[in-house]
């Protein structure tokens, strides 16, 4: 997991979705590779998000309830864990509790 990332661009406007339960910022590393910081708040019902390209989700803090479109079942990833999303596909995400993620865009 990491921890920190050196010489990188981050843009300053955040990317504010579903009444500011989730939200991200972009940051461009080095070698041209482009992640997400965020955080989700706590919901009452599943986000649900679309990719464009796949997606490594790593979860920083917290615990959150995972159902990817082509898995019918709901998975739960905790701090330390990851998981991916393919492109042009779906997902949601559902938490009781604050979760900060890193996304990389691949």
């Amino acid at each position: 997991m990491s921890s920190q990332f050196d010489a990188v661009t981050v843009r300053i406007k955040p990317n504010i979705h579903y009444k500011g339960r989730s939200i991200s910022y972009v940051i461009e590393c080095q070698d041209g590779s482009k992640k997400t910081l965020g955080v989700i708040l706590p919901t009452e019902k599943p986000l649900i998000f679309e990719t464009h390209v796949s997606e490594k989700i790593e979860i920083i803090s917290g615990k959150c309830f995972v159902q990817r479109e082509d898995n019918e079942n709901i998975e739960i990833y905790s701090s330390g864990e990851f998981f991916t999303v393919p492109a042009n596909s779906r997902f949601s995400m559902q938490s009781t509790e604050v979760v900060d993620y890193i996304c990389h865009l691949e």
